[in-house]
């Protein structure tokens, strides 16, 4: 067994005496929760990095994933070029922002909700983020947003570099992403799907995690 065990752990004892609580080290644990929810904790500090050879969107994807946040500025995607081609989502100011650049420019959903803080309330939503081709729409919680793209010869986004998903790494370049704010809050059941082929992912699974907890989110904030 390489992966550790997605749980809760306390009062251990060896030889009859108890451990102490306060670790010398410690690396990818949390405190546990009084209550729990199904998904993945941002602690706003990090990101995770999915598909280290490099995801490649081209001409068609779709994104679903739910996410429930109490902060009003937080990144929640992004797959990027050495050069301009991009996706990306974000919360800005409690909107919802998908950019996409096909190499022409950089093109832009954006969803504003009634009230500033009306997405980023603790509670979940639901988002899906589509591409196809020059065409781009948002949907939150079933509103539908679509956006007119002038650059409608350019069709594919080639991207070659991971998903980051919560935040990236400083040294890395996000060509669709206007914040630098890691998320804070859950994310589950991101899904990215390309043609018929969909691709749930595991965020234990991940290649590199910061700030992330795979299994499990604080029970909803009152």
């Amino acid at each position: 067994v390489t992966h550790s065990i997605p749980a809760c752990i306390g009062g251990m004892t060896i030889n009859s005496k108890q451990l102490d609580e306060s670790p010398v080290s410690i690396f990818a644990v949390n405190k546990c929760y009084v209550t729990v929810q199904d998904g993945t904790f941002f602690d706003g500090s990090g990101f995770a990095a999915l598909v280290r050879e490099g995801y490649k969107v081209r001409s068609d994807v779709n994104i679903t994933l739910e996410f429930r946040t109490t902060a009003v500025h937080g990144v929640l995607l992004g797959v990027s070029s050495a050069k301009v081609d991009a996706i990306g989502l974000e919360i800005v100011n409690g909107k919802v922002l998908f950019h996409v650049n096909n190499g022409a420019g950089r093109i832009t959903a954006t969803y504003e909700p009634r009230g500033t803080n009306s997405l980023c309330d603790g509670k979940w939503h639901k988002l899906q983020a589509n591409k196809s081709k020059h065409r781009l729409s948002l949907i939150i919680d079933g509103n539908l947003v679509q956006t007119d793209n002038p650059y409608i010869q350019s069709t594919s986004a080639d991207t070659n570099n991971p998903i980051y998903v919560g935040g990236y790494p400083a040294d890395v370049k996000q060509n669709c992403l206007t914040s630098k704010s890691s998320f804070h809050g859950c994310l589950r059941n991101l899904v990215l799907t390309r043609g018929q082929q969909a691709e749930s992912f595991d965020f234990s699974r991940a290649f590199d995690l910061r700030g992330v907890f795979p299994h499990s989110c604080p029970g909803a904030e009152h």
